[in-house]
């Protein structure tokens, strides 16, 4: 690249660069809220960091020569990730910006149509990777937004209520695995200390299924509130979950359990020295 033109060309043609380069972005853009003004600062920002690295004469996107130009780039594909904005929609900010280009690199070698090749490839490469690596940062955001809002709607489906004081119930939607017995763990815990339960009654009536694994994270669930000086009742035991439970030979034996989340309740107002009577 120390032979290329590039930014000479980009330095000359600027002022007619940016304008042209702006108007295909908000073609290309047209139902996104993004403005003008917007457009043209982080289309000027690129198109100043990409002559400087060119300067450089490196074609190496990776290299620390590059820096400040992929810096630009992952700002640009995390907001436009977290705003909702798809891999083709933040692609097309530099992809858009090989016409224009292309116009002026093709302007320049009028008379040398082997120059104009090699100036043309020069710039295709460097521009496919960069919107490579758009793609690559923006994939790169959405699965630490998608990671984020798995781990907010665990938190979200397993809420521990107070149904008296001393007594809490933690109702069970879903199947139960791993990461999220660890999320149950740590809210039923938590409310134990805050509330000063004695008494934790653990809901399964919205657990679909309930294999050995299933079994044994209640049961290390039943173990950590023991430890925290907490008796745990389980409740919604269906005759199906009943069979099943025998048949892996789980053994539960030493936890109180109950088909219903009512008679579950009942018995934890006898264990707090409570009862139930009509008015």
């Amino acid at each position: 690249m120390s032979k290329s033109r590039l930014p000479e060309i980009i330095s000359r043609y600027e002022s007619e660069l940016l304008p042209e380069w702006v108007r295909l972005q908000k073609d290309a853009l047209a139902g996104r809220n993004l403005s003008e003004t917007q457009l043209t600062t982080e289309s000027r920002a690129l198109l100043a960091n990409i002559r400087d690295a060119a300067l450089t004469g490196s074609t190496n996107i990776r290299g620390p020569e590059w820096s400040q130009v992929r810096s630009v780039l992952g700002d640009l594909s995390r907001d436009r990730a977290n705003a909702g904005f798809n891999p083709r929609e933040t692609a097309t900010f530099v992809f858009s910006l090989k016409q224009p280009l292309f116009a002026r690199i093709s302007r320049e070698y009028d008379d040398d149509a082997k120059g104009l090749a090699d100036e043309v490839w020069t710039a295709t490469t460097l521009l496919d990777g960069l919107g490579l690596y758009t793609t690559e940062i923006f994939v790169n955001s959405r699965e630490e937004v998608i990671t984020r809002q798995h781990h907010e709607l665990l938190e979200l489906s397993t809420p521990v209520v107070e149904l008296w004081t001393g007594v809490l119930a933690l109702p069970l939607i879903g199947t139960l695995d791993s990461s999220r017995t660890q999320i149950v763990m740590q809210n039923l815990l938590e409310a134990i200390v805050n509330n000063g339960a004695t008494i934790a009654v653990i809901d399964i009536t919205g657990v679909p299924t309930v294999d050995t694994l299933v079994a044994q994270h209640l049961l290390k669930t039943v173990a950590a509130a023991r430890l925290m000086g907490a008796e745990c009742i389980i409740s919604g035991i269906r005759p199906q979950i009943a069979q099943t439970i025998i048949h892996l030979g789980v053994d539960l034996g030493g936890v109180i359990t109950k088909a219903t989340l009512a008679d579950a309740f009942q018995i934890a107002l006898k264990k707090v020295g409570l009862t139930v009577t009509k008015a």
